[in-house]
């Protein structure tokens, strides 16, 4: 009888705000301030508008509210409400409202856009079967540097994918999870995340430290992968490497098939370049000096046909010169090449030059005689002038000596394929 007396005291406005206590402020607004709160015969009803919430709420806070039930002598139970929304809905719950969606489809390009050297030829398959809905794996996880073209494999997957496909940013799902729980249409959003057949969220890293929306993101990955529906993230990192996510986001990041893509090759370049209308030979020079990065490459082929379109010209080396000053990597003089190399390997120039025959100091001599050889038209004397006045005899010796350790010496072999890569 106390505990009945109890029950008509109480106001279930008391019980939610006694339980909103006890929890994360986002949490509590994205999953229980939604519910329907009625008391009867003791029992503390929560009504959720679909099976999942209910499943949810009874898996991850069922312990805090059992815990607050308990103070006004009440039982928790959670069902999928049986009546109109209207008439279930908390009086400042407007979860009824139309959730007013994002863009979903994009006709910004398919995979053709997209060039593919020999190392990324393999997320480039793996990219096509998930768009063909033939992929075996969930989540496909691309990764790889700013400018190297994930969110164009992204986007190509949003345009090829049958059926209906969910793509957004990092940036907006933050944005766009945050509005639904100002607006209360939280449950919609989550609705609209998980009726698709393909969802795509490009750079992840953006979640990073940001606990509700990540909790509410990996629940969406965890459902989505549950129901056989395809998954697509991109991050600038690998899982392991991400900061930010405990290790329960990591491991489910890396469950399905992990990827990484590298920057446009040289030959990827000049490919791109040649799209833009420039012949053959004014595409592989400008692609050796122009950095390794989409988004640098990109604003440079738009530079270039806005100038064809604006001025009618065909564009040659000339005005390519002209036009792309503050983009094109200056090329370098030996004398310059050859003092750079002097910091990198930890000598000095007067030494180099000098007549000294300490070990480390021939070795690094002769290392740069033979990076002159492969990024200049110099012959051997006049390298051998760059590096003290070697004779052409002394020249060859070194680069042959070199060529040889190559064979063996990784880390050798590292620096020299980084210094000619640079001073191309």
């Amino acid at each position: 009888m106390q505990a009945a007396s109890l029950t008509r005291q109480v106001n279930p406005s008391e019980i939610k705000s006694a339980i909103s206590n006890r929890m994360d402020a986002a949490c509590f607004s994205a999953w229980i301030s939604p519910l329907n709160f009625n008391l009867s015969d003791n029992v503390l009803e929560l009504g959720a508008p679909n099976q999942f919430t209910a499943d949810f709420v009874s898996a991850t806070y069922m312990g805090v509210l059992n815990a607050v039930a308990a103070e006004y002598g009440l039982n928790v139970r959670v069902v999928v409400s049986g009546c109109a929304p209207a008439t279930c809905q908390t009086a400042n719950d407007n979860n009824t409202q139309t959730y007013s969606a994002p863009a979903e489809k994009s006709d910004a390009g398919d995979f053709d856009s997209f060039i593919a050297s020999e190392e990324n030829a393999f997320v480039l398959s793996a990219c096509k079967k998930m768009a063909a809905g033939t992929a075996t794996f969930s989540p496909l996880f691309i990764y790889g540097p700013a400018g190297c073209g994930k969110s164009l494999l992204a986007a190509a997957i949003n345009s090829c994918a049958r059926g209906r496909t969910v793509m957004m940013s990092g940036a907006m799902f933050v944005s766009e999870f945050a509005r639904a729980l100002h607006d209360r249409t939280i449950f919609a959003f989550k609705d609209y995340c998980r009726n698709c057949d393909t969802f795509i969220l490009d750079d992840v890293q953006v979640l990073s430290g940001k606990r509700a929306t990540s909790e509410e993101f990996l629940q969406l990955i965890i459902d989505l992968r549950n129901a056989g529906k395809n998954i697509v993230l991109t991050s600038n990192a690998a899982p392991s490497c991400l900061t930010g996510f405990d290790h329960r986001a990591q491991s489910l990041f890396a469950s399905g098939l992990v990827a990484d893509i590298v920057a446009p090759t040289r030959a990827v370049r000049a490919k791109m370049f040649a799209r833009a209308g420039l012949n053959s030979k004014l595409s592989d020079v400008i692609a050796g000096r122009v950095l390794a990065d989409g988004h640098v490459i990109s604003g440079v082929v738009n530079k270039i046909r806005a100038y064809v379109d604006i001025m009618g010209e065909t564009v040659n080396e000339t005005i390519i010169e002209r036009l792309l000053a503050d983009t094109l990597k200056k090329s370098k003089s030996p004398i310059v090449m050859v003092k750079s190399m002097c910091e990198k390997l930890g000598v000095s120039y007067d030494a180099v030059c000098g007549a000294g025959r300490a070990r480390g100091l021939v070795l690094a001599r002769q290392m740069m005689m033979l990076v002159l050889k492969n990024v200049t038209g110099l012959s051997l004397s006049e390298i051998g002038g760059y590096v003290g006045g070697r004779d052409h005899a002394t020249v060859m010796y070194g680069i042959e000596r070199i060529e040889s350790l190559l064979k063996s010496d990784l880390v050798m072999s590292a620096q020299i394929a980084e210094m000619i890569e640079e001073y191309k």
